[in-house]
């Protein structure tokens, strides 16, 4: 059963019936709804939608570089990932009017411009940089902490000198340790909404944070998976077997909240790559993906993607596909001992099959 593709359809449905007409950044205008919802039982399939057909490899290449704590187009222009090359050329195409000499035309194009950040590492270093977006505030968030400068020398001033230092907060890690330490903690949460470096991001995060839940698995639900059907006398050896099996105990959901949301375009994405990190989380921590909920915002759907929206609300969903991880259990238990080695995951870590989808809709994005 395929209820995730009927809910989508049902929001663009809603967004052409009570939608609202709006001005936006981009100036292509929306029609709008406000506080809408999203959920998938993740026992159901992938949630990768099929009423038209989704590039997988590119929600993969975006999570992992926003897993690396990577803020840099390069990784996702060389992983042929082209969603965020319009944010980089609108930030180098607004300093070029404003500081070229007399109004000189642009230099590059977008296509030589995504081709130099390809090619020139300096130039890449440079215009490739998007400002602390997700990946930085996910693994580096910074506290700043004020000290006194004796505090550091050892050896009191006359007149104590303060500085201030910031210490970098890594949410990814410290989420997968209280996860193992205090699952049932209330504070399992990520935040990517820095107000005080939102100035300095080439566009405030759009789904700004998210946070996690988990319950225990009863006896029933453990037996299920260990594929087992003790009768009343084998109850305590069929936990014990479980338990020598690896079976998880626990079951965890994730909920991500957006406050602006592409509905054509970017929402599919979206689900996907949450239900992707939902995935990721469970096997570092050894729990089993229960429910997958998006709240959203300002869910609209742009004036230039309403033919592609009725088209697809027309299409008859597939069954969804399943997803396969290709990283040994034992690589994703070491994520919590070694941070660094959320940046080793590869593209080819995971795989999609059984993908039957209807064919791409094509729409453009708006930047």
């Amino acid at each position: 059963m395929n209820n995730l593709d009927k809910t989508y359809t049902s929001l663009l449905q809603d967004i052409l019936d009570n939608g609202v007409e709006k001005k936006d950044r981009t100036g292509t205008g929306t029609i709008s709804v406000f506080g809408r919802q999203i959920r998938h039982k993740m026992s159901e399939g992938f949630p990768l939608l099929t009423t038209k057909k989704m590039a997988f490899k590119t929600m993969v290449v975006e999570l992992l570089w926003f897993l690396r704590g990577d803020t840099n187009i390069k990784y996702l222009v060389d992983n042929d990932c082209h969603i965020w090359d319009g944010d980089a050329y609108k930030n180098y195409e607004k300093w070029w009017k404003s500081y070229s000499p007399g109004g000189a035309p642009i230099p590059l194009s977008k296509e030589e411009f995504i081709n130099k950040i390809k090619t020139d590492d300096e130039f890449a270093k440079k215009w490739g940089e998007l400002g602390p977006i997700y990946g930085h505030q996910w693994r580096s968030w910074y506290k700043r902490k004020t000290r006194l400068r004796s505090d550091v020398v050892g050896e009191p001033l006359t007149l104590p000198e303060i500085f201030e230092v910031k210490i970098p907060i890594d949410q990814i890690e410290n989420l997968i340790c209280d996860l193992k330490t205090n699952p049932d903690s209330r504070r399992l949460m990520v935040n990517a909404w820095n107000v005080g470096e939102l100035d300095q991001m080439v566009l405030p995060p759009c789904h700004f944070g998210f946070q996690v839940y988990t319950r225990e698995l009863d006896m029933f639900e453990r037996w299920k998976m260990a594929d087992l059907k003790p009768n009343m006398e084998e109850f305590d050896w069929a936990n014990k077997y479980c338990d020598s099996l690896g079976v998880p105990k626990r079951a965890i959901s994730l909920m991500w909240n957006q406050r602006s949301v592409d509905t054509f375009l970017g929402l599919p994405f979206n689900i996907a790559s949450y239900g992707l990190l939902l995935e990721i989380i469970a096997k570092a921590v050894n729990m089993v993906p229960d429910e997958l909920i998006g709240n959203l915002g300002d869910v609209h759907l742009y004036s230039n993607h309403i033919e592609q929206a009725k088209e697809q609300i027309g299409r008859e969903p597939y069954l969804l596909p399943t997803l396969k991880h290709l990283r040994s259990d034992d690589k994703y238990r070491l994520l919590n001992e070694f941070s660094s080695l959320w940046g080793e995951f590869k593209i080819s870590d995971f795989e999609i099959e059984n993908y039957q989808s209807h064919p791409t809709i094509k729409a453009p994005l708006s930047n």
